[in-house]
């Protein structure tokens, strides 16, 4: 059974090299959605894959670090990066560019990486990322699969590539959040949410 969890959120980013110049060229917005979308053969106690408020916690404190922020790629001229980073709050720094394929993958490897990180508590079993789907735009989007998201093909990503601004970082209800991600300390889930 696969469920879905929609997620909102608004992000600036250049994506340079594509063939439209206006993406290319100039820093243009987004009202992005996010599904996640979780698979699993069980159900727990409460007959639910997995309890939605349970993506509050970690997935969405994850994904709510992109709202109102600049998404900035590492390959960009070192110029921008720092005059963006100068005069922005909230930024996040990306190993690869920010295009909606990319945002895909990377939500789809740390998100991965949250769900093998995160206690279960009420019996659930055999968890699984199915896929993410980012909508850039009403007609538009992107959808990852695990056979994408680990593609050397495409790039790897490592998420130890992936920088915070620190007001981003001061936001989080768990200030070793992102650094338990990278270090793999387990991520525990209260039982009651």
């Amino acid at each position: 059974m696969i469920i879905r969890k929609e997620f909102k959120f608004e992000n600036a980013h250049i994506v340079r090299e594509c063939s439209t110049q206006r993406c290319s060229q100039n820093i243009h917005g987004h009202s992005y959605v996010i599904e996640v979308l979780l698979e699993s053969n069980y159900l727990d106690n409460g007959q639910m894959v997995y309890d939605f408020g349970l993506t509050k916690l970690y997935i969405k404190e994850f994904i709510d670090s992109f709202d109102h922020a600049i998404t900035l790629w590492g390959g960009d001229s070192k110029e921008y990066i720092k005059d963006m980073k100068k005069h922005s709050q909230r930024w996040i720094e990306l190993p690869v560019s920010p295009s909606a394929e990319q945002f895909s993958r990377i939500f789809f490897v740390v998100i991965d990486k949250i769900l093998n990180l995160s206690t279960m508590n009420n019996s659930e079993k055999e968890v699984k990322l199915n896929s993410i789907i980012v909508h850039e735009t009403k007609t538009g989007y992107a959808q990852c699969f695990r056979v994408d998201a680990y593609s050397k093909l495409m790039g790897e990503i490592d998420i130890n590539d992936i920088k915070f601004s620190k007001q981003i970082e001061n936001e989080w209800s768990k200030k070793e959040f992102w650094n338990n991600i990278l270090s793999n300390k387990e991520l525990i889930t209260p039982k009651q949410v």
